[in-house]
């Protein structure tokens, strides 16, 4: 294995696609662990299954969703 393969998990060929899921109204959903590379180089990792990012830059924890979306949320037939 060479040292990329060794830093991006292996060969990709060998490994099912990595499927992420996208709610409307809500996070990217992705399957865990992961790490994330923030902008300022710091990179942060989560260790669960199921890791929700934010996408409506409401959350108090970025990059994490913390359900702020929710709050925010318009009702059917207001927009």
């Amino acid at each position: 294995m060479s040292a990329h393969e060794s830093e991006t998990g292996g060969d990709r060929r060998a490994r099912e696609p990595l499927r992420i899921r996208i709610d409307e109204c809500g996070p990217m959903l992705l399957p865990g662990p992961v790490e994330v590379e923030l902008p300022d180089g710091r990179v942060v990792r989560s260790d669960r299954v199921v890791v929700a990012l934010c996408m409506c830059r409401r959350s108090r924890i970025l990059p994490w969703c913390d359900t702020s979306h929710r709050r925010h949320r318009i009702p059917p037939g207001k927009a």
